[in-house]
């Protein structure tokens, strides 16, 4: 921590070095919060419990999916798919700062800054696809029953599932490989806690219109567009509820969609107030925190929010843990 403090203080002074390649840095320095040591402890403790939190709700998610065949649904197919994307999303941002907090060194190499930044930028546009399949998947349940399991037949699920990540990974690799190649101004020290790729353009000392450019257009595709599909949705679906003559059924609704809703401002506003802001703002300081909502408080939200509460998961969960399996075992073996 302490060489990233004297590192910070001339960070000003390198800037303006001569230029070098990506692949001439063998090492980068990761700021962070250090210039902060007491902010950084809170900061330590809080991702900490946000990643165990996410771990131990998102691996139960995805066991109980699994192992209880009432639950081989398209709504938990696509939580699951949600769960194992959120827990690399946060692994990918959150171990490598937890482990330099305790190390003390706040290095990063060069193959593992660009994997970083791949692996981010993939689950988190994966995540704004997907969140947006899932809206429209409720809406399809719920003001069109009778045709749901027509139109979202396991084959369609499938299909939109795998769509989602390959539209994550696909975009991501675009911008992974559009900075890659451009020139650094001898410097590696990188003003945030991950590697993240706007964070890294601000070490670029040749010009990054195309770079921003692609950005721009992979952000309003990935962003705007898939939080209006979102809110179209949950649009009908609350004017479905509204029809509900039973006031506690209909409460009981509000709660769910409005519990949903706030986990999709979160994570949508905070990433579409990074990723579409001014250029001129520069906001770096505020930006790491912003970070810390999409790639850790709603990982830690999303299980609990959308499946956790749910009466179901509850029910499967208590016969999980009831069951015997030794006694499950011992009764199929024959005489």
């Amino acid at each position: 921590m302490l060489i990233s403090q004297c590192i910070y203080t001339d960070e000003h002074n390198i800037k303006k070095m001569f230029p070098a390649n990506w692949t001439s840095v063998t090492v980068f320095f990761l700021l962070g919060f250090s210039h902060y040591p007491k902010v950084e402890v809170v900061v330590f403790v809080v991702c900490l419990l946000m990643y165990l939190s996410t771990l131990l709700g998102n691996v139960i998610l995805i066991s109980i999916s699994i192992l209880d065949s009432r639950l081989h649904t398209p709504m938990y197919l696509f939580l699951s798919n949600l769960s194992f994307l959120d827990i690399w999303y946060t692994s990918s941002a959150l171990t490598p700062m937890l482990a330099n907090f305790v190390s003390g060194r706040n290095t990063i190499s060069f193959t593992g800054c660009a994997t970083q930044m791949y692996l981010s930028l993939a689950m988190g546009s994966t995540e704004c696809v997907l969140l947006s399949m899932m809206a429209y998947d409720r809406y399809v349940a719920i003001c069109n029953p009778l045709r749901y399991p027509i139109i979202m037949n396991r084959r369609t699920c499938v299909q939109i599932a795998a769509g989602s990540w390959v539209t994550g990974c696909l975009t991501a690799l675009v911008e992974t490989m559009s900075v890659l190649p451009l020139s650094l101004c001898g410097n590696s020290i990188i003003n945030h806690f991950t590697c993240e790729i706007l964070a890294v353009l601000k070490l670029v000392c040749v010009d990054t219109s195309l770079v921003q450019l692609i950005m721009l257009v992979i952000s309003v595709l990935l962003l705007p567009m898939p939080m209006l599909l979102i809110c179209i949705s949950y649009a009908f679906i609350l004017a479905n509820i509204l029809r509900i003559s039973s006031v506690e059924g209909r409460s009981k609704a509000f709660s769910t969609c409005t519990a949903h809703l706030m986990v999709v401002v979160l994570f949508y506003g905070t990433a579409l107030s990074m990723y579409l802001k001014p250029s001129t703002v520069d906001s770096q300081e505020i930006d790491k925190f912003m970070a810390l909502v999409y790639v850790g408080l709603t990982p830690m939200l999303n299980p609990i929010i959308y499946s956790l509460r749910n009466k179901e998961v509850k029910v499967a969960m208590k016969k999980l843990l009831i069951r015997n399996p030794f006694n499950t075992a011992f009764i199929s073996i024959p005489k």
